[in-house]
């Protein structure tokens, strides 16, 4: 069993700048500036069984074209969103292209017991939360007149 590994500074800064640049992505189509596709997430933290689900919304992707990549702290989606051959646009609103899609989990996992299931579209994916070894907490116990301490 692992010890869950405290996030230092440079760890948060860098998560702090990936998600900018995440958000960037989120600038709307009409404005011009917004290419490729980039599925939208949503993670969610259930207690039994205590699992983090990470839900993916991939509409138009094939599942052949996906791949998923989980250590203890990160879940990775990539792939690719291709577009239907043939004919002239009329008009485009929909992006295509590659995409990946990195979760920092709030949480240590069990990547080795995940699981994951595609249907209509939506990628969820099941990583049970890894088990955490109990603290060492201080203890004081009052024996007659004689306190004793425990760590």
């Amino acid at each position: 069993m692992t010890v869950p590994q405290r996030k230092d500074p440079f760890d948060r800064l860098q998560g702090e700048i990936q998600e900018l640049f995440d958000e960037l992505w989120q600038v709307p189509r009409f404005s011009g500036l917004r290419r490729g596709f980039r599925p939208q997430v949503d993670v969610v933290r259930t207690d039994d069984p205590a699992e983090l689900l990470v839900v993916v919304e991939l509409p138009g992707v094939e599942p052949e074209d996906v791949q998923i990549f989980a250590d203890q702290q990160t879940l990775v989606v990539t792939g690719e969103r291709r577009r239907s051959s043939g004919g002239r646009y009329q008009q485009m609103e929909l992006d295509f292209g590659p995409f990946q899609r990195r979760v920092a989990l709030p949480e240590p996992v069990d990547p080795e017991r995940a699981r994951a299931e595609y249907r209509r579209g939506l990628l969820t994916v099941a990583l049970p939360v890894a088990p955490r070894e109990p603290k060492a907490e201080r203890v004081v116990m009052q024996v007659g007149r004689v306190a004793w301490a425990t760590c």
